[in-house]
């Protein structure tokens, strides 16, 4: 008498290959620009890290301009605008800027790729800008002059995040006899900052962002008075 087979049971468990979604393959950008730079953010390289064909990333991805324009997502997702409309525009404009500084010196090869690369519309990165202009405008900086002051204060905020990713020995004069300045300016500024217990990146940011503060005040006041 023959045996009949019995069928096979299922597998139970996750599947050994990850499900391939948009968060996923952007995530793994990310991870791949962190440790490779610039080069990785190549659609052959995060296929290959994620164990797929090139042409499965399309299913979720249109092309380069889209990982892009998803990478900045994920960055600008870590910037605070809560403060806008809530606060006033300058505690405001320094939570966020913080966080901006953060946010990009967590992921410094981001800097030059996202840089030149226009924002992409309907994306979380123009709802960002959307909620600093309109934060802006309710306080009563004018239109003609909210866009060039932010993009003015996000230039500090970049150099001070690429700066953040700097060996803190960028400046060091060494034992040039022609630098005496130079070699105590280089001391009283290091000590100073180590005995804040903080790197001289993160003092520099915050003296840049004071000052900028302080000029943006002025400005703001006297565009009030007319």
């Amino acid at each position: 008498m023959a045996v009949s087979e019995q069928p096979q049971a299922r597998r139970s468990g996750r599947p050994t290959t990850p499900v391939l979604t948009r968060s996923l393959i952007l995530e793994t950008a990310l991870r791949l620009l962190d440790e490779r730079g610039e080069s990785g953010a190549s659609l052959r390289l995060i296929a290959r890290e994620l164990g797929v064909r090139p042409s499965a990333l399309y299913n979720h991805i249109s092309g380069q301009d889209d990982l892009i324009s998803g990478i900045r997502e994920l960055v600008s997702d870590r910037i605070d605008v809560s403060g806008f409309g809530v606060l006033p525009w300058d505690e405001a404009m320094e939570r966020w800027a913080r966080s901006y500084r953060n946010a990009f010196a967590d992921h410094p090869p981001t800097i030059a790729l996202l840089g030149v690369v226009p924002i992409a519309t309907g994306t979380r990165t123009s709802e960002m800008y959307e909620a600093v202009f309109a934060g802006l405008i309710e306080a009563g900086w004018p239109a003609s002059e909210v866009l060039s002051t932010v993009v003015g204060v996000e230039c500090l905020i970049l150099g001070a995040a690429l700066d953040h990713s700097a060996p803190d020995d960028m400046l060091d004069p060494g034992d040039d006899p022609n630098s005496p300045t130079f070699r105590a300016v280089y001391d009283a500024g290091h000590a100073a900052a180590a005995a804040a217990a903080r790197r001289l990146t993160d003092v520099a940011f915050e003296a840049g962002l004071s000052a900028v503060l302080v000029g943006l005040r002025a400005r703001h006041a006297a565009l009030a008075a007319g």
